[in-house]
């Protein structure tokens, strides 16, 4: 075997080297100045430096390159401890101050001055570390998804709970506020009416975003979108000195969506805009407006903040997946990307308003197709005006296991006219069916023993004429088997808590 020479071997290295695809360093570390003795051209091209650059010019382990700056004495340190460094990953400065991530594995002496004579190689590794950080962020949205589910199903329990006694606060409230009364015991009730009625949105937006919900499209009034979703966020916002101020237009034609994910959309781009004011001043104001735009016969939508506003060179991102200008760990880079899908499947479109001279902030819009540009949403007539449509003397049998629910909508139905029979559930419900005939039927769908679901399908077997004229209702339905049911046999429901109003319309529709 043949042994080549010395000086064709150091030829032979030095052509591997500087072919090689990883950066090759020899220099020293020192506190009293960095000397570089060799480098090769992959190490030039990973720190931005020309090729033709003379050795002793590339600089890439000063001082002024390690973004953190506690990260070269760590190094040192570690050269000086161990002698060898294997994949010691650290955050760097190129030589046109754009950051990357690389590997240094090396092996060291020290120096008589504190330093060390350092020989390395270096790979650029931020490709990998962004997709590292994209897969923590997605494993962490698993982990996120899987606890909702978990707390889905706690919340839909609490929901039935809260939602009948606030069923019957809401009926009671109702029907006194019909009633002669003083002035204190009106505004009294004015107060039980309409907080009874926040409670019930708090449930409502809790069910919302602790849940999977199948796609669900009804007209849909935008501003009561708009004004549920800043319900959600009202405490956060009074807390971190949000101010918020509505210009939501009246007379808005509805749009056909899933109100559901709209919340989500504007839940998204009101949060980012309060998280952007208080990165930047520690408080801010919040502009939510609607109006109609004739020109294209769409519902728009505006969200504007008084934050540092989006950079030129960010705003042609903004919707791409995993982009996020927010701390590793403080964000997905999904929010948007989902909002932006969201409005697209309902036939609109979100984007950027242009930046303002003399101002900062930003603002989002998002314009949602309506069919027809004068359908206003009527106001509905009380009780007892829609209780002048229906036929006196009708009987219902009222199938519901909470007593004073139960008893509150019993007297409302009373009031409206009707004769009134209860069963406190389903099996009970069934005896009084087969003993006399009812012209209607309300149900609750969770009972116990026989529930909503089995007696309405032992009612539909025997008799079917009056499984049409069942209502149902209902705690919290979504993305449980009473969900599938209820689209299956097409029956009305009401979701709890309801107004009486609400339940009378829809006995006037059932019994036609």
């Amino acid at each position: 075997m043949n042994v080549p020479a010395a000086d064709s071997r150091d030829r032979a290295f030095a052509r591997l080297c500087d072919h090689a695809r990883v950066g090759a360093f020899v220099g020293i570390l020192s506190d009293q100045g960095d000397r570089t003795l060799a480098v090769n051209p992959q190490l030039r091209l990973i720190f931005g430096y020309p090729l033709e650059t003379e050795e002793g010019a590339v600089a890439p382990f000063g001082p002024d390159r390690f973004i953190d700056p506690l990260a070269r004495p760590n190094l040192v340190d570690r050269l000086q401890r161990d002698g060898t460094i294997t994949d010691f990953l650290v955050r760097v400065r190129r030589a046109d101050l754009s950051p990357i991530w690389v590997e240094i594995t090396g092996w060291a002496e020290a120096t008589a001055d504190g330093g060390v004579c350092l020989e390395a190689l270096v790979r650029d590794v931020s490709d990998r570390k962004k997709l590292d950080d994209q897969t923590r962020d997605l494993y962490h949205q698993l982990l996120q998804a899987e606890k909702l589910a978990s707390l889905g199903q706690t919340i839909s329990g609490i929901a039935h709970e809260l939602n009948n006694p606030l069923a019957t606060i809401l009926t009671w409230a109702e029907r006194l506020s019909r009633r002669q009364a003083d002035d204190q015991t009106r505004r009294g009730l004015d107060v039980i009416l309409s907080e009874a009625e926040r409670s019930a949105r708090i449930v409502r937006n809790l069910l919302t975003f602790a849940r999977k919900r199948h796609t669900t499209r009804a007209m849909v009034d935008i501003n009561q979108v708009v004004e549920e979703t800043l319900t959600l966020r009202s405490y956060e916002q009074r807390v971190t000195n949000i101010n918020v101020l509505r210009a939501l237009a009246a007379g808005l034609p509805q749009v056909f969506a899933d109100p559901h994910q709209l919340q989500q959309v504007l839940l998204n781009l009101v949060i980012n805009a309060e998280q952007a004011m208080l990165s930047a001043h520690g408080h801010g104001t919040l502009v939510v407006r609607t109006w109609h735009d004739g020109s294209s016969d769409s519902v728009v939508l505006e969200v504007n903040d008084d934050g540092p506003g989006i950079p030129e060179e960010t705003r042609t991102k903004i919707f791409d997946p995993f982009f996020t200008t927010k701390e590793v760990g403080k964000g997905t880079g999904l929010g948007l990307t989902v909002a932006y899908a969201i409005v697209q499947e309902h036939g609109g479109r979100i984007w950027i308003g242009p930046p303002e001279e003399g101002r900062g902030g930003a603002s989002f819009f998002v314009a949602l197709p309506t069919g027809d540009a004068s359908a206003v949403r009527a106001p509905q007539p009380p009780p007892e005006e829609i209780a002048k449509d229906l036929p006196r003397g009708a009987s219902v049998l009222l199938v519901e296991d909470e007593p004073a629910l139960a008893q509150a909508v019993g007297d409302g139905l009373a009031d409206a006219g009707f004769v009134v029979d209860h069963a406190s559930d389903g099996e009970q419900g069934l005896a009084r069916t087969g003993a006399r005939t009812y012209d209607l039927i309300v149900c609750d769908l969770k009972m116990p023993r026989v529930d909503g679901m089995q007696f309405y399908r032992a009612i539909a077997a025997t008799k079917p004429a009056l499984a049409r004229r069942v209502i149902f209702v209902t705690g919290d339905v979504v993305g449980t088997d009473a969900e599938r049911f209820l689209e299956e046999t097409g029956c009305r429901w009401l979701a709890k808590p309801f107004r009486m109003a609400d339940l009378l319309r829809a006995a006037r529709e059932v019994l036609g």
